[in-house]
């Protein structure tokens, strides 16, 4: 035994803890909070903003009678105009089409226009109008609401 005096029993380290952890990876968890939280404000923000509630409005809008659609349509677009276009809601007939027709990429065509001008003060059961007009308004609003808001 003398000839190995150095040698010592084995020594284990206790077992790592995982806590408290490294500042590192609470870096780490402060980012991926932020980032959560960021993506809900974000999906918050566009569910209220104008333009989503606006194409949420048109949507649920029904073209099986036409000049009531007409009706709804002209209405949420003078409630845009309202809001970003101050002088341009007390518009009328030719006027008020020429204004959205500037406004837009798409061009209002004859009978949509009509049908937009002359619903406001048409009986709402009037079928003098067909769906695909209605159709037309309202894929005209779609391109209008998405070009201005």
């Amino acid at each position: 035994m003398s000839e190995l005096p150095e040698i010592r029993d084995i020594f284990i380290p206790d077992d790592v803890s995982f806590f408290p952890l490294a500042y590192g990876w609470w870096v780490v968890l402060c980012i991926i909070l932020g980032l959560l939280f960021a993506i809900r404000i974000l999906r918050w923000s566009i569910r209220t903003s104008k333009k989503y509630y606006s194409l949420t409005k048109l949507k649920k809008i029904d073209i099986l009678s036409p000049v009531e659609a007409a009706i709804q349509m002209s209405e949420l677009l003078r409630r845009i105009c309202n809001v970003k276009y101050k002088t341009a809601s007390a518009l009328y007939g030719d006027e008020w089409i020429k204004f959205l027709n500037e406004h837009s990429n798409k061009k209002l065509d004859k009978d949509a226009a009509k049908l937009l001008t002359y619903a406001p003060f048409m009986d709402k059961q009037k079928s003098t109008y067909d769906k695909k007009t209605a159709q037309d308004l309202k894929d005209f609003c779609q391109h209008w609401i998405g070009a201005n808001l």
